[in-house]
């Protein structure tokens, strides 16, 4: 789903902003690259996906038939977690740049704090610059929980059975 979000931002008939999420997008690739990198990373995680069950041989001398491949599925579970963080880091990089053609304007409380705290690490796309530190830098803020703790203050924790 945030690659497909990705997709509809970065598309001006989507979206109603300029191609890329980028001023000229003639003379500057944008937030192209950016998006083939989240489709990419979909696609791995589809196949990282795939049960390692089904890939089970035989071992010890035919005397044991079934091998989980349990170490392998961890080791893909933890690939597939480390993807989500850059495509959600790419779409939320994405997002900042579409506020900035919003401007003056601002969008909810919570969204303005996130926005914010992305700024203090990322300045907004002008111009073609490499993304690989800016996907970083906002992958790192999601996997230490600073963009979870920017946004939890604005969320109410009851559960919701509790009000009845």
């Amino acid at each position: 789903m945030s690659e497909r979000r990705l997709e509809r931002l970065c598309n001006p008939t989507c979206s109603n902003l300029p191609a890329f999420l980028v001023e000229s997008p003639g003379l500057n690739s944008g937030f192209m690259i950016p998006h083939c990198t989240s489709a990419a990373l979909v696609s791995e995680n589809k196949t990282l996906c795939f049960p390692s069950s089904a890939d089970t041989q035989s071992t010890s001398a035919g005397k044991e038939d079934h091998v989980s491949m349990g170490g392998w599925s961890a080791r893909k579970a933890l690939k597939a977690v480390k993807n989500l963080e850059n495509i959600l880091a790419i779409e939320l990089l994405a997002a900042c740049q579409a506020l900035e053609f919003r401007r003056p304007h601002h969008t909810t409380e919570p969204l303005e704090a996130v926005y914010q705290l992305v700024r203090t690490k990322v300045a907004p796309y002008v111009e073609d610059r490499a993304f690989t530190d800016d996907i970083e830098a906002v992958r790192l803020m999601i996997e230490s929980n600073d963009v979870w703790n920017t946004v939890s203050q604005y969320i109410d924790h009851d559960p919701i059975w509790a009000k009845f």
